[in-house]
């Protein structure tokens, strides 16, 4: 029976599956680094030792330094975008249920990986790499087009007001980014000790949510449709 189980894990083990998994490894301990000492910070070298590959194979699987942080952008903001494409295809959900369960997505990952979040923040911020700057961007342009989508078809059926969808998502985006630029000031606003992880914290969490919640409600949703959620 023993020999078997090995034979079976063996059998699973083809080489593109480990390839796949060596890829997989490389970009999470490369997630750890960035977030750890940034992007500008973060050597080639210090990746594959923590990693316990060569270098070569890096270059192999990503090319340079900078393609590897898309690739581990892109797998971020896949998840994400795969999970709005499921909710904005979901016709059992209201529109307003729809723009809720997004705010959830994006606050719940936000908070799981905020120096991750960071080190995207001051690139996006430097804008020192023009093309690397630009293909970052693109990788969240679908996600922001599904959630206007479902904003202008609020107000098509008259559910939502005539609002501009691009600025209020910016709003949310940007109250969530507000929290997330500095644990020192987000524990200030909390009114948390200096050496409090706030971001591990579900009560400011749920004080998040609410807030992004109720905000975007009171600004959407028409009179009759505000009085049906109280």
């Amino acid at each position: 029976m023993f020999n078997s189980n090995i034979c079976l894990i063996f059998a699973f083990q083809t080489p593109s599956n480990m390839s796949i998994d060596k890829k997989e490894h490389i970009m999470n301990v490369a997630m750890e680094l960035f977030a750890e000492k940034g992007f500008e910070g973060t050597s080639i070298r210090e990746l594959a030792n923590r990693a316990d590959v060569n270098i070569a194979m890096i270059n192999y699987y990503f090319g340079s330094k900078e393609k590897l942080f898309e690739a581990l952008l892109e797998n971020k903001a896949r998840f994400m975008r795969e999970k709005i494409e499921a909710i904005h295809n979901d016709k059992s959900l209201s529109e307003i249920e729809k723009i809720n369960l997004i705010i959830e997505g994006y606050v719940t990952r936000f908070l799981s990986q905020p120096g991750l979040h960071r080190v995207l923040q001051q690139e996006l911020l430097v804008s020192q790499r023009v093309t690397l700057h630009q293909n970052v961007i693109n990788l969240f342009v679908k996600n922001t087009e599904d959630v206007v989508a479902i904003i202008e078809k609020g107000i098509r059926k008259k559910v939502f007001k005539k609002v501009d969808p691009q600025l209020l998502f910016a709003s949310v985006i940007g109250t969530i980014n507000q929290i997330m630029v500095s644990r020192t000031m987000c524990n200030m606003l909390m009114e948390k000790e200096k050496d409090f992880n706030p971001y591990a914290d579900p009560q400011l969490k749920k004080r998040l949510l609410n807030h992004i919640k109720q905000m975007v409600q009171d600004h959407l949703l028409t009179h009759t449709e505000l009085q049906k959620t109280k």
